[in-house]
């Protein structure tokens, strides 16, 4: 095993812990650590869904593919695994358990179904009666019997019953939390009208369990809370008689047979039933099995009611209109002009949507053609492109259809927009289309006029307004000849598809090409650091795992290329005693989730910036469809490059990344920089010198 990589899944459960210090920090908003407590819940489930399955999947592998795949022994990684997250979960209860005494500070109280009041009970019986008791369905277990279909998204009671004249002897039942349905979190009446309580959903099943089993007769009744995390990948065969969208959905349903990868319960469950659990599930001491505390699926502490005293949002946590936008000008008008580039959650999403709307409404304009990851529920994005192709437009989606955990509801956006006449295509066998790209063509005193736009992230309004990302407005004729490219590719495509994407001149482009621009680019740096000349390196992304790219940045680093790293999450490089300039690698978890790629490259004072919708993984720049625009606009380079700046100043919010993943803060006697307040004030101190 090489010693110069950390593996990839004990990064990102170093990252992870950056969310769990945000619930620890005290300087949060309480709220707010209610909600990174929800977050750091839900993105291990997705991590022991995907990840975790993947790696129990690999023990099965041959050596030489492990060997190329990975950086230590799956086995080894999945033990390191379990210890982390153990840890973790001591941390995340403890954290918890803090907070509700916070929270008890400002009268706000999480209570149970053994502690509610007279008036409380009565409240709780009635909403049980009228909105919860025709979406709960108890099962039975006996030892005889298979298991049920359980959801890896649900929580589940596991309840055991007994009559006092029993001597030993209890049944069992589980019953599914129908939070889906109903909402989590329940407000109950109380006598201080400044005192909030709040019930659970499970806790009103739980008070309501001797109605629930009235048929039967039991006295007593105990009931703990459990979910299973099950393996969430598609294996779709390569059936050439069945098409994309149908593999799609058959592999939807063999979800539901995934394995179990994770079981976690409350700690106090019945010894019998627990143990009957575990024997159903088929689950063995090899997996992880998490004895935690009462509550459980606490990703939906995302949405925990607002029941604080009057939060006033800092003004630096607010959006505004970018100064292109401020004197009413159609969008289109103006990026025909000067490109515009927006910085996300800084700058509002209107303009956006706006020029999408402008598109369908205009009688020269002939085509829209785009691509979509994933949307937000209600997509104005989609909105406008039906509306597009109701007044003649020609509209092209890409409609990704392997957007993991967005499968479903994007199949059903491909339903919608199909009978509206709108072209949708589902991109390349075995390659993801993770480009964000929009090209729109308009017709004019005989000529044809494009324009669009270039993303790092999502087309999402809702996810735009917490989410980290720069988008580029522009008419550029070399960028949108680009987009028209990959366009043509994903329409008709050819075995020599690659060469012909290696013909974009404006734009880098996954698969391979990509990589080999990013690898030529460092190169010119090492020469000129060899040379004794400034070189200089500046990368932002979600993840850097590839080895291939890392080794290039050891390369670079050995000769004295200062290279500066921004990494949110996965972060598998190592700082060596042969770093000639070494390597500085920061991570920034703050409210805003960071989410945009950004490449720079000082190129002997030309300074090539990049904005990208790719990490430096492999699965990224060998296994999708993804795209890098190339920034020539000399004012919006250097707007990039100060954000940079003032995110790489960052001594607030910004831990050290380093071989121990130890997490620690920046902390430093310089002025102190928090870079997503400072970020707001750059932008905002722009609008009004326009």
């Amino acid at each position: 095993m090489s010693l110069h990589f950390n593996p990839r899944d004990i990064t990102w459960l170093a990252f992870n812990e950056r969310v769990l210090q945000e619930a620890m920090d005290e300087k949060v908003p309480l709220h707010l650590r209610i909600r990174f407590l929800g977050i750091f819940s839900n993105n291990l489930d997705e991590f022991f869904r995907v990840r975790v399955a993947g790696l129990k999947r690999a023990m099965d592998f041959k050596e030489k593919v492990i060997a190329e795949s990975f950086y230590q022994p799956p086995s080894k990684i999945l033990q390191r695994i379990n210890d982390v997250v153990m840890k973790q979960q001591l941390n995340f209860d403890k954290t918890w358990k803090k907070i509700q005494t916070e929270m008890a500070d400002h009268k706000v109280f999480i209570k149970n179904a053994k502690n509610l009041t007279t008036k409380q009970k009565e409240f709780v019986r009635q909403y049980f009666d009228e909105v919860v008791e025709s979406n709960v369905i108890p099962i039975l277990l006996h030892e005889n019997t298979p298991m049920p279909y359980l959801r890896d998204k649900s929580l589940y009671l596991g309840v055991a019953m007994r009559k006092k004249d029993w001597q030993y002897s209890s049944n069992y039942a589980i019953i599914e939390i129908p939070s889906r349905f109903v909402g989590r979190f329940v407000l109950l009446p109380t006598e201080d009208p400044e005192e909030k309580n709040v019930l659970l959903l499970e806790d009103v099943i739980t008070f309501n369990l001797p109605h629930i089993f009235s048929y039967f007769g039991y006295d007593e009744f105990a009931a703990n809370a459990f979910k299973v995390t099950k393996d969430a990948e598609l294996d779709l065969d390569n059936d050439i008689r069945t098409n994309f969208a149908e593999k799609i959905e058959k592999g939807l349903k063999n979800r539901r047979k995934g394995k179990p990868t994770r079981f976690v319960f409350d700690k106090d469950m019945d010894k019998a039933l627990l143990e009957l659990l575990i024997r159903k599930l088929n689950l063995t001491k090899k997996d992880s099995i998490i004895p935690g505390g009462k509550i459980h699926n606490f990703k939906h502490f995302m949405d925990f009611p607002d029941v604080f005293e009057a939060y006033e949002r800092p003004v630096e946590r607010t959006s505004f209109t970018h100064q292109a936008f401020e004197h009413g000008e159609r969008v289109t008008d103006v990026i025909l002009k000067e490109d515009v580039l927006l910085t996300f959650p800084y700058h509002k999403y209107n303009p956006v949507i706006d020029l999408l709307r402008e598109a369908a409404m205009d009688p020269d304009v002939k085509s829209i053609q785009i691509t979509a990851y994933r949307l937000a529920s209600s997509s104005k994005i989609i909105n406008a492109l039906i509306y597009a192709a109701r007044n003649g437009k020609e509209v092209t989606v890409m409609l990704e259809l392997q957007a993991r955990f967005d499968e479903e509801s994007n199949l059903e956006w491909k339903d919608m927009l199909e009978p509206e006449g709108i072209t949708v295509l589902v991109g390349l066998p075995n390659k993801k289309v993770h480009a964000k790209l929009c090209v729109i063509k308009k017709r004019a005193h005989n000529k044809t006029i494009q324009y669009g736009f270039v993303s790092t992230g999502n087309f999402n309004e809702k996810t735009a307004r917490i989410y980290g990302d720069h988008l580029l407005l522009t008419s550029d004729r070399g960028i949108m000849a680009d987009i028209n490219k990959v366009f043509n590719v994903l329409k008709k495509p050819k075995e020599d598809y690659v060469s012909i994407l290696k013909t974009c001149k404006n734009l880098l482009v996954c698969p391979q090409f990509m990589r080999e621009k990013i690898v030529h680019h460092i190169d010119k740096e090492i020469e000129e650091a060899k040379a004794g000349r400034k070189a200089e390196i500046i990368v932002k992304v979600n993840s850097l795992s590839d080895r291939l790219l890392i080794e290039k940045l050891y390369d670079a680093a050995t000769v004295g290329v200062v290279i500066k790293l921004i990494v949110r999450g996965i972060y598998c490089a190592v700082n060596q005693k042969e770093f000639k300039e070494k390597i500085k690698a920061i991570s920034i978890v703050d409210e805003y989730l960071e989410h945009a790629r950004v490449m720079y490259f000082y190129n002997k004072g030309a300074e090539d910036m990049y904005i990208s919708s790719a990490d430096w993984m492999t699965r990224n720049l060998d296994y999708r469809i993804e795209a890098a625009a190339k920034i020539t606009d000399k004012n919006l380079k250097k707007e990039l490059k100060d954000i940079l700046d003032i995110q790489l100043r960052d001594n607030v919010k910004a831990r050290i990344l380093d071989k121990k993943l130890s997490n620690e803060y920046i902390r430093n006697d310089k002025k102190e920089c928090r870079s997503q307040i400072e970020t707001y004030k750059y932008l905002k101190a722009k609008t009004s010198k326009k």
